[in-house]
């Protein structure tokens, strides 16, 4: 294997000066800057790692703990989260808990193992204070998607009251009065955000809100297939449903599909993220567009700078867009 000296000699550099270029510590002219990169894929050179790491005291190397990577939201996120990493030359270690907390735990753990140089948490499940006390220990945490209240770490969070807010409002302005809501654990932020957004365009509507028909359970197509079939069970039904997650939607086709209830005809349907699938169900899912992409790099980004020790946004509200396709019809048209 070709050795760091035999870049330099090949180069004409010192190996202090391919070292440095390489660690991105030193600014050389251009000319110098092609000469190593020439010597090194001619030679095939890779950096001993270990001695890297030993000499910078990082891993280069980050935990991304994600709830479950079968959902195509969170996968999609990981994904981002993943490309940018490379992009910085980091590792990204995966941990999907699956809503397991002791799983969470233990990815914390390795934080302050120091396996990783810094974390950044999604979770699915509201904190019984267990996460809270463990990330308080921390300072290159980034939290993502869902927050973890009493920890001092940036965050990078949508807009979710203004995306339900828009997607309720939708459904108003087409007639509907009648409108149930589907969200996911009742302590979760996003769930209490898109509760909010719903509840303030039902209110400046002054429509009601029959609280039988707020239904909270888990982001999962299998709940919403769940709650669904609650709201078809009664004899009064609503003429349109708000799920607070294009699973959550997946899951009340499904059941409405069952029932031999026609989407948009007999019942309207509004989802939320916009995952890549939403465009091809049948119908084609109205639904709140979450920047998936723009998600993961800001946290990226901002976890690299607590690494550098560098400042950085504390709060991050990345805005949503409501995409409207074929899934919601004029009530009574």
């Amino acid at each position: 294997m070709a050795t760091l000296s035999d870049v330099a000699e090949e180069a004409g550099v010192s190996p202090t000066a391919v070292s440095r270029y390489l660690n991105n510590r030193i600014e050389l002219p251009q000319g110098t800057r092609d000469r190593i990169d020439a010597a090194i894929a001619k030679l095939d050179y890779r950096p001993n790692l270990l001695a890297k790491r030993l000499s910078t005291g990082k891993a280069e190397a980050i935990s991304l703990v994600t709830p479950e990577i079968g959902n195509p939201f969170f996968a999609e996120l990981a994904a981002a989260v993943e490309a940018e990493a490379e992009r910085h030359g980091y590792a990204v270690y995966m941990s999907s808990t699956r809503g397991d907390r002791t799983r969470e735990v233990d990815a914390i753990k390795r934080l302050h193992d120091q396996h990783v140089d810094g974390l950044i948490m999604m979770t699915n499940q509201p904190d019984d204070g267990t996460l809270a006390e463990l990330l308080a220990r921390h300072d290159n945490v980034v939290l993502l998607d869902e927050d973890i209240p009493g920890v001092s770490v940036p965050r990078v969070f949508v807009e979710n009251e203004q995306g339900a807010y828009a997607a309720t409002q939708l459904l108003i302005e087409a007639g509907h009065r009648d409108i149930a809501v589907i969200s996911g654990p009742g302590g979760l932020m996003s769930v209490k955000e898109r509760l909010a957004g719903f509840r303030r365009a039902m209110g400046e509507a002054a429509i009601a809100v029959r609280e039988d028909w707020v239904l909270l359970g888990q982001y999962s197509r299998e709940f919403g297939h769940e709650a669904a079939g609650r709201l078809l069970a009664n004899q009064e039904r609503p003429s349109a449903i708000v799920a607070c997650s294009d699973y959550l939607a997946i899951g009340v086709l499904q059941a409405l599909r069952q029932a031999e209830i026609a989407v948009p005809g007999d019942m309207s349907l509004v989802g939320f993220d916009d995952m890549p699938f939403a465009e091809l169900v049948d119908p084609p899912l109205t639904t709140v567009r979450q920047p998936v992409a723009e998600m993961g790099r800001l946290a990226f980004t901002r976890l690299l700078a607590l690494i550098n020790k560098t400042e950085t946004e504390t709060m991050t509200r990345l805005p949503v867009e409501l995409v409207v396709r074929k899934s919601v019809a004029r009530f009574g048209g």
